[in-house]
């Protein structure tokens, strides 16, 4: 086919290259369609940040609540080591101390995990998503930059 590209592409479009430059009032025309799509796109983007945050947020608490059941065990197994060691000599409140310290360890790494998540999903505000709008705002009053 001898046929250029951008008249190419005009006619599969159905227009021919004396459309291909659109009129003001063309423009204008397309300028509702433009603004509901980026309107759409815009929400869409808050509604997926949003729910990425507050995901975040949630395993979070979760890792918290796991952290206070394992440091709840860690309490009565440490109850259990100072009874044991006050009854006997060594080795069975040793072996007791030890599995305490190790639930408190587990304990402590869940809550540091967990609070770094929920962190990272606080505040549930989607920045990205507000940062965008504005520069979209910017845009529309013909302030700042825009990709196209």
């Amino acid at each position: 086919m001898s046929t250029s590209a951008p008249s190419a592409r005009a006619a599969r479009d159905g227009h021919s290259e004396k459309d291909s430059k659109k009129s003001l009032f063309a423009l204008i025309g397309e300028l509702p369609n433009l603004i509901s799509t980026l309107i759409r796109d815009e929400i869409q983007q808050i509604v997926k940040e949003l729910v990425t945050r507050l995901k975040s947020a949630g395993i979070g608490v979760g890792l918290f609540v796991g952290a206070a059941v394992f440091a709840y065990f860690a309490l009565w197994v440490l109850i259990a080591t100072a009874i044991l060691g006050i009854a006997t000599a060594l080795p069975p409140w040793l072996s007791a101390l030890i599995v305490g310290v190790a639930l408190l360890l587990i304990a402590v790494v869940l809550a540091l995990i967990g609070l770094s998540r929920l962190k990272r999903g606080m505040p549930p505000v989607p920045k990205e998503a507000v940062d965008s709008v504005k520069d979209d705002v910017k845009a529309f009053k013909g302030v700042g930059h825009y990709d196209r």
